[in-house]
């Protein structure tokens, strides 16, 4: 299945505008680039045959443009929580990506809100007829699920417009200090309530300045300060 956006152009949808390179948007979601480009851009892998073409889970906004939208962060997000508990191979992820977009008739089914009260369940649904998970393993993968679906935030309509990336250990109580929200900041990652962009936080620390120091001068709270230069020096790493 291919998780589908459509054109900007035909939308004018900031949030369907390709904004991140593939290294950018892994290393913000904190996902190995290796795996996110797989997802975006397939993968060969070897048969008895030869080698076969594993096709995308998430096509990009415009073909052969490697740059993410902001809804191709949502999927990838969301997708992350999937394979992140079990493993599971991408083949079968495809067989209930398919089934999960079938029932809920979306164009979008990782990004929908429908997602989060039906969609929830058809995955497990169908997961529990593609692997061998223990109830215990079927509660964690919902728990993981949840810790991320509660990271985006949606309009009145249900459109998501904001993502709360991890900046940490994808602890479910992990702070939503750190936004990318595609109408701030030319959807660059930002403080959160004040539009400050995390890259220049973190470029005037590492050229000499305190936490202290740049706290007090754009007024916010040291924690904010070193929730900033968290997510930019973790995706330097």
């Amino acid at each position: 299945m291919l998780l589908k956006p459509q054109n900007t152009l035909e939308t004018g949808d900031p949030r369907e505008t390709p904004a991140y390179g593939i290294l950018e948007a892994a290393h913000y979601l904190r996902i190995p680039a290796a795996t996110l480009r797989s997802w975006v851009r397939g993968r060969h892998y070897p048969t008895e045959g030869g080698r076969s073409f594993f096709k995308p889970l998430i096509e990009l906004p415009v073909s052969g443009f490697l740059s993410l939208s902001f809804i191709n962060l949502i999927e990838a997000h969301v997708l992350d929580a999937i394979r992140r508990e079990h493993n599971i191979p991408l083949p079968k992820v495809r067989i209930a990506l398919d089934y999960v977009k079938k029932h809920l008739d979306s164009k979008h089914p990782l990004a929908d809100l429908k997602f989060e009260t039906d969609g929830v369940e058809l995955l497990l649904t169908r997961f529990g007829q593609l692997i061998s998970a223990s109830e215990t393993g079927q509660l964690a993968m919902r728990e993981m699920l949840a810790a991320h679906l509660r990271r985006v935030e949606r309009d009145a309509s249900g459109l998501a417009v904001r993502l709360y990336p991890f900046t940490r250990k994808r602890q479910p109580d992990e702070p939503r200090i750190i936004v990318i929200d595609p109408s701030v900041s030319f959807g660059r990652p930002t403080i959160a309530g004040t539009g400050i962009a995390t890259n220049i936080v973190a470029e005037r620390y590492k050229a000499g300045e305190s936490i202290d120091e740049l706290a007090k001068d754009y007024g916010c709270e040291r924690s904010y300060v070193e929730e900033a230069v968290r997510c930019e020096l973790a995706s330097a790493a």
